[in-house]
């Protein structure tokens, strides 16, 4: 049956990254062909009727999805994410919103005619959807990895690529050369460690780091600098706030959560920031913070820190659980030959607050991932994750 008139048909779809994926998000910012809400492939079934309940799309893979809801005729594509509770969310993102926000991106990165993109994160996040979007402003067929392999995106020959941090580690690890090949390497979806930006640089690499999120249609601040028409302010509670054509229509059926997600035409984030000499530089999300002992500790500037120390390859903190103190802050490391507590602690101590130097240290032979190439804080919070 087909929508009333004014609405459209969203059509859920878990194809793999390709061609048939490209061209059905092609169709859908040119309006001949149905908004789509791209899924993970290998989504578990429960986490699929959970996203399918919460977001009711008109279709499933082409068959009708009995529930479902139309989409306001401006939706081009919705992408899933999650909220602290880990409820499904979709954010719904125009036509318009994705087009100005791939134009000004490759405005800003100066991106010739004919040049080629590599979209090796998935996309089912904006992340890896962005790449698609931009390939199709530029004119040219993006180059599409279903997965990562260090390898396989060394050679595969194009000039532009996203990447997040653990990607670009990997890379050099493999040939510390290899991201030179790159014009630019658009690197975002965690804070980039100091040393991993050092090393790329040095050997040549050209980082561009990203700050954004689904709502803001992927990264809109290059390297603490709005793109063009993006606007970007710091809240009096120390939010970051951004506005522009790049924002999201609001959250599918959700119009409880949208409203609390925008203060007139500013997208509140969750984020704190602040801005120096013009440049953004992202602390921590306000809903990450860790109350020990009745002080408050922000995750994301402990974990920077953490990752500073020369015998750290990768750090995540996270909060846990204490019966003393409420929660204990621990730090989560890969490290082939890491440093004790204690020096952890006093390496900490040095830059930051006492109660702010971890009172756990957990060391892993790799850290656990999101489909995203985001640390996967919730399995290091709870304690679900693989054993050395």
């Amino acid at each position: 049956m087909e929508p009333p008139s004014g609405e459209r048909e969203l059509h859920a779809l878990t194809l793999p990254p390709g061609p048939r994926l490209t061209a059905a998000v092609a169709a859908a910012l040119g309006g001949d062909g149905p908004a789509v809400l791209p899924l993970p492939p290998g989504l578990p079934a429960p986490a699929l009727r959970a996203t399918l309940a919460a977001l009711r799309p008109t279709h499933l893979d082409g068959a009708p999805y009995a529930g479902g809801v139309p989409a306001a005729p401006e939706v081009a594509v919705v992408i899933t994410t999650s909220g602290s509770t880990g409820a499904p969310k979709g954010v719904q993102l125009s036509a318009a919103a994705l087009r100005a926000s791939a134009a000004a991106s490759l405005r800003r990165l100066g991106a010739r005619p004919g040049e080629r993109w590599l979209c090796c994160l998935p996309p089912s996040h904006v992340s890896g959807l962005q790449v698609l979007v931009r390939s199709l402003l530029g004119g040219t067929e993006p180059i599409v990895h279903e997965t990562f392999s260090p390898e396989a995106v060394l050679a595969s020959g194009a000039d532009h690529v996203s990447l997040v941090p653990t990607q670009l580690r990997r890379l050099l690890a493999t040939d510390p050369a290899g991201p030179a090949a790159f014009r630019t390497i658009l690197l975002g979806g965690a804070a980039a460690p100091a040393d991993l930006l050092t090393a790329a640089r040095a050997a040549g690499a050209r980082i561009v780091t990203t700050y954004g999120m689904s709502e803001t249609s992927g990264g809109c601040v290059y390297d603490g600098e709005p793109l063009d028409n993006v606007d970007l302010k710091i809240g009096g509670d120390g939010r970051i706030r951004l506005a522009g054509p790049v924002l999201f229509s609001g959250y599918r059926l959700r119009p409880d959560l949208t409203a609390a997600a925008r203060d007139g035409d500013w997208f509140l984030t969750s984020d704190l920031g602040e801005v120096s000499r013009g440049r953004l530089r992202v602390i921590g999300r306000a809903d990450d913070m860790i109350n020990t002992g009745g002080e408050k500790v922000v995750a994301a500037q402990v974990a920077a820190v953490v990752a500073e120390h020369p015998a750290v390859a990768d750090a995540a903190v996270v909060g846990r659980p204490d019966p003393e103190w409420g929660e204990r802050v621990v730090a989560v490391v890969v490290s082939p030959a890491p440093p004790s507590l204690a020096e952890l602690r006093a390496f900490v101590k040095e830059r930051l607050p006492a109660h702010a130097a971890p009172a756990e240290l957990v060391v892993l032979p790799e850290m656990p991932l999101l489909s995203n190439g985001k640390p996967d804080l919730a399995a290091l919070r709870y304690g679900r994750h693989p054993e050395p």
